[in-house]
C-alpha cells in the first residue's frame, strides 16, 4: 500500500518502518519548515515514524520517507507508576 492510497482509518493505524540507519539520519531533522521528525519504537522495538511525517515531508533530503514500508502501529505497553 502506498501513501496516496491510504484511507483516513489507515492514517490513524499505519506507520512508516525505519531501520536503525534511517532512524539515526532523521533524529533532529526537519520534515517541514517548522516540524521535526520524531522516530519512536513500537511494541516490537521497530523504529517508526507517523504517516503525517511521511505525507507532509517537504525536505528534499528526506523525501525517501514517502516510500517507507507501512506497518500497523502497536504501541509499547506503559507500566503505571505505583
Amino acid at each position: 500500500m502506498k501513501l496516496n492510497e491510504l484511507t483516513t482509518e489507515d492514517l490513524n493505524t499505519l506507520v512508516g518502518l525505519l531501520n536503525q540507519e534511517q532512524k539515526d539520519s532523521l533524529v533532529g531533522q526537519l520534515y517541514t519548515d517548522d516540524s521535526y521528525f520524531n522516530p519512536i519504537q513500537d511494541a516490537d522495538d521497530n523504529w517508526i515514524i507517523s504517516t503525517e511525517e511521511m505525507i507532509n515531508c517537504t525536505n528534499e533530503k528526506f523525501l525517501w520517507v514517502k516510500e517507507l514500508e507501512l506497518i500497523t502501529y502497536v504501541p509499547k505497553e506503559v507500566t503505571p507508576i505505583a
